[in-house]
């Protein structure tokens, strides 16, 4: 445990759009990966436009590699469909904690990330300093299948003794 940096709150807000894999519609789930961790929101049965509003917390040690998000179609007698896949970056949110955020008036955008071939974001997402934490929300587009997005939000939770 000491060479976590930090724990992550990962919020599952809801999917958009998402592609169709039963008849007329899916039952999504979401699995969230790290290099040490795998957690998983719970299915939403028969909605291509889910509401999660879960909230996912992984241990954070090396804030360079990217966390994986897959959404899947769970099915009761086959195997899971895969739904689309994405990744995201924690770097800029973790060199945004190093700054000396003091004295800033809540809602103060801190960083901006822009959505590149590099990355999965659809739009901006902005890092910002509200209520005395950071947060990051962000919106990925799925890759990997014909349609859909995920809206996630993330918050910093420091560790006991680490700053």
């Amino acid at each position: 445990m000491d060479q976590t940096l930090g724990l992550l709150r990962v919020r599952v807000k809801r999917g958009l759009n998402l592609a169709v894999r039963d008849v007329r519609s899916s039952d999504p789930y979401v699995v969230i990966k790290t290099s040490t961790h795998k957690l998983k929101t719970r299915v939403i049965k028969k909605d291509v436009n889910p509401v999660w509003n879960e909230d996912l917390t992984l241990a954070v040690l090396d804030p360079n590699l990217p966390i994986k998000l897959t959404v899947y179609d769970h099915d009761t007698f086959s195997r899971d469909d895969k739904m689309g896949d994405a990744e995201f970056e924690v770097k800029a949110f973790a060199e945004a904690m190093k700054m000396d955020l003091h004295g800033l008036p809540s809602g103060t955008v801190v960083a901006r990330v822009q959505p590149s071939r590099q990355n999965c974001l659809a739009g901006e997402s902005c890092i910002t300093f509200t209520d005395g934490k950071l947060c990051q929300d962000l919106c990925l587009r799925l890759r990997n299948v014909e349609c859909g997005e995920v809206e996630l939000s993330l918050h910093w939770m420091g560790l006991p003794g680490i700053k």
